[in-house]
């Protein structure tokens, strides 16, 4: 496994940091993607000393070029690309669509969609061309891929376009033996999460507090997808807090 390349995009806090540090304990070489180098420096020094290693890059991943420029740095540390989990995103107070700013939609589709698009074009490329080829793309797809929460226009309408995403990168790699599968988190209590502790807007128009789950959940999760042979998918895994409202009516 220390062979293998990982790259993890959003990974300097939340999900990702949980992600990218148990990819790096594992055995897997990690490469550390976000917006603040300082960041991930600091999460790949909390991570401790690995037989692995660990790799820092700045990147906004809603612009090609530096897409383009993370995955050739990529080439040149580790020579080959094994893994993507595509987890970086952002979202949005809960706002009527009529009172959302086109430039907020526009910054969100931006990260959350075309930076998806981006770093996934970038793998698949990677994976297809390399010797031996394949390698595995997750997508962090959300809860919100599947049912909205109040005011959620951005979010939910790239969680959703995320699954489209998934479904066409399981297909269209089956000759290069490249596998896409999407894991849907609900509730793991990160920095963005704390809110939910506290009280959040519910569909019947009440604010509520959630139950939340330990974000290790997630790591472990996403650990388990990444390991498994390229002749096997989780195709979509759902990890969420076992008491929060997902399941039932709203």
């Amino acid at each position: 496994m220390a062979h293998k390349t990982a790259i993890v995009t959003g990974a300097g806090t939340g999900i990702g940091k949980a992600v990218a540090t148990a990819l790096l304990k594992a055995g897997w070489n990690t490469v550390f993607v976000g917006r603040r180098k300082s960041v991930l420096d600091e999460a790949i020094a909390q991570a401790g000393p690995t037989e692995a290693r660990a790799l820092a890059i700045a990147c906004d991943i809603s612009k090609a070029d530096e897409v383009d420029a993370l995955f050739a740095g990529v080439a040149d540390a580790f020579g080959r690309v094994d893994l993507l989990f595509n987890n970086a995103g952002m979202g949005y107070k809960s706002t009527p669509i009529d009172e959302i700013p086109v430039e907020v939609w526009n910054e969100v589709v931006g990260v959350n969609l075309t930076g998806s698009f981006l770093c996934a074009r970038a793998a698949f490329g990677a994976m297809r061309r390399q010797n031996p080829h394949g390698g595995r793309i997750i997508n962090n797809g959300s809860v919100s891929a599947h049912a909205p929460r109040p005011g959620s226009v951005p979010y939910t309408a790239t969680k959703h376009a995320i699954t489209g995403l998934t479904k066409t990168l399981a297909l269209d790699g089956r000759p290069f033996d490249i596998a896409c599968g999407q894991i849907d988190i609900g509730n793991a209590l990160t920095e963005m999460a704390v809110p939910m502790t506290q009280g959040v807007p519910q569909a019947n128009g009440t604010i509520a507090p959630e139950a939340v789950m330990d974000v290790e959940r997630v790591a472990e999760a996403v650990l388990y997808m990444a390991c498994l042979p390229l002749d096997a998918n989780v195709l979509f895994m759902t990890v969420m807090a076992t008491k929060m409202p997902y399941v039932g009516r709203g």
